[in-house]
C-alpha cells in the first residue's frame, strides 16, 4: 500500500511542477503577448524590467533574472535559504519564457490597449494562481517584501501594494501619460482578482463520511499513510439495527482523490457520503480571521 502512495506523491510532484510550469508559460506570454508591446507597465519584478526594457531596450527576461539574482543574493544573507526549490524553478523558468517569448512576439496579439490591459491582467492573475496554489513562487518583490519586513513591522500584502503601486506610478514618467498609468491599475487590479479567484477555488474543502466494515484499514491507511485527521463517529444501522463506526474526514478538494482511491483499494464496498463545506478552520486549514 505505502509503494502505492509513494507512486501518487511522486504523481503529485510532477503534476505540481506541470501545473506550475503552465502557469509560467502563460504568464510569460500575458506580458510578451499584451502588456509589453502595448507599453504597458504592470506590477512586481516584471513591471520593474518593463521599464528598464523601455528606458534602454534589454529585454526583459535578462532584467527579470538579474534582478531576482540580486535579491535573491542579498536575501539569503537576510533570510536564510527559505524559497524553496520551486521558487528557483520559478525564476529560472519565467526568464528563460520571457526571453524566448519577447524575441517571436514583437506586436501586441489585440489592437486595442484597453483590452491588452484585461487580457494582460486575467492571464497574469491566473499564472500566479496557478504558481501560488502550488506552492511555487516566481522570486521577485514577494523577497524584497519579506527582507523589508525582518526590520519593519509592516505586513507583507500592505509592502507588495505599496512597491506595485510606487512601480505602475512611475510609468508616468516614460511619456508623462496619466493614461498609461491608469492602463498599469488596471492591470493590476484584475491580476489581483483573478489570483483571489483561484487561490480561494484551490483552497476548497470536503467533508467525508465512510460507512465501511473495514474501519480500522482504513484509519490505518487514512491517518499513517494519507497523513490525514479523522473523526470516528459510532452510529446505529437504521434498517440492521447494528452498531456501526462512521468514519468523517474533512480534507482539501485536490486531497481528496487520493482518499477515495484509498478507500476503494481497502473496501471497494464501502459507502461514501462527500460533499463541499463553506469554510474549515483550524489546524491544517484556514485560519479564524480576527
Amino acid at each position: 500500500m505505502k509503494k502505492i502512495f509513494q507512486t501518487t506523491d511522486l504523481k503529485a510532484t510532477i503534476h505540481s511542477y506541470v501545473i506550475i510550469t503552465l502557469g509560467l508559460l502563460i504568464g510569460s506570454l500575458a506580458w510578451t503577448g499584451f502588456i509589453i508591446p502595448s507599453g504597458i507597465v504592470g506590477s512586481g519584478v516584471s513591471g520593474i524590467a518593463t521599464i528598464i526594457y523601455f528606458v534602454t531596450g534589454i529585454k526583459v527576461g535578462y532584467s527579470v533574472f538579474l534582478i531576482n539574482t540580486v535579491f535573491l543574493l542579498v536575501s539569503l544573507r537576510i533570510l536564510g535559504f527559505g524559497f524553496g526549490v520551486k521558487t528557483l524553478y520559478g525564476i529560472f523558468v519565467i526568464s528563460f519564457f520571457l526571453w524566448l517569448f519577447q524575441s517571436i512576439i514583437t506586436e501586441p496579439l489585440v489592437s486595442d490597449k484597453f483590452m491588452c490591459s484585461i487580457i494582460g491582467g486575467i492571464m497574469a492573475g491566473a499564472s500566479a494562481g496557478m504558481i501560488l496554489s502550488r506552492g511555487g513562487s516566481t522570486g521577485g518583490t514577494d523577497i524584497l517584501a519579506m527582507m523589508i519586513n525582518k526590520y519593519k513591522n509592516y505586513s507583507p500584502g500592505q509592502l507588495l501594494l505599496t512597491i506595485d503601486v510606487i512601480i505602475i506610478s512611475s510609468s508616468y514618467f516614460l511619456e508623462n501619460s496619466i493614461e498609461q498609468v491608469v492602463y498599469g491599475f488596471v492591470t493590476m487590479g484584475v491580476s489581483a482578482f483573478c489570483v483571489d479567484m483561484i487561490i480561494e477555488g484551490s483552497k476548497q474543502s470536503v467533508q467525508i463520511f465512510i460507512f465501511t466494515q473495514k474501519p480500522e484499514e482504513i484509519r490505518n491507511e487514512i491517518i499513517g499513510t494519507l497523513d490525514q485527521g479523522l473523526t470516528v463517529l459510532n452510529g446505529s444501522g437504521g434498517y440492521s439495527k447494528k452498531d456501526v463506526q462512521v468514519l468523517m474526514v474533512l480534507a482539501k478538494k485536490r486531497e481528496s482523490q487520493a482518499i477515495l482511491r484509498m478507500i476503494k483499494l481497502v473496501d471497494p464496498d464501502a459507502f461514501i457520503s462527500m460533499g463541499s463545506v463553506m469554510g474549515v478552520y483550524g489546524k491544517g486549514f484556514d485560519k479564524i480571521k480576527s
